[in-house]
């Protein structure tokens, strides 16, 4: 579980962070999860952007990521979310 300050850390980490992946018409699938995953493993804080054809919600795909990817929820503005997840071999990010 983050606190607010890590999690505000991770917030502005993110402020200028590309977006990685979207969540399409297709919604969640297998595919999408495995790539959230790998992405997660990769780089521990992603963004990912829900189109308007989504099926979803960005708060429910978030609620559907973080539980299928063991996953942080950082934040969802909009159509955006950020997920975070430490890399317990080699980490990136150092959150104290």
């Amino acid at each position: 579980m983050l606190t607010s300050k890590q999690r505000a850390k991770l917030r502005s980490l993110a402020n200028t962070m590309e977006t990685i992946l979207q969540i399409g018409k297709g919604g969640i699938n297998d595919q999408l999860i495995k790539q959230v995953d790998d992405a997660l493993t990769a780089r521990e804080l992603i963004k990912l952007h829900v189109l308007e054809t989504a099926p979803e919600t960005p708060r429910e795909a978030m609620g559907v990521l973080t539980e299928a990817t063991n996953s942080e929820p950082v934040q969802v503005i909009g159509r955006r979310l950020v997920l975070y997840r430490r890399n317990e071999k080699e980490p990136v990010i150092q959150l104290d």
